[in-house]
């Protein structure tokens, strides 16, 4: 039987707990609007997004999703 690889890395795993945790202080602030964060998925997102800039092991974003989100722009 194949072992499962991880998708992802602990580096990632503690740079989203982080973001969770500065969510629920109310210090985790949005990119260029720089509004407070409440969404759960978005302090997530944030986080994964921290956790690549950082080199921790993440996949990247789907193209799907980056070009949907161009075209509602």
């Amino acid at each position: 039987m194949a072992t499962k690889r991880r998708k992802y890395g602990k580096k990632a795993q503690k740079t989203v707990a982080s973001a969770m945790r500065r969510r629920k202080r109310g210090t985790l602030k949005s990119g260029r609007s720089g509004r407070t964060v409440k969404s759960r998925k978005q302090a997530i997102a944030i986080g994964l997004s921290e956790a690549r800039k950082k080199g921790a092991k993440v996949p990247p974003r789907k193209p799907a999703r980056l070009a949907a989100a161009r075209r509602k722009k």
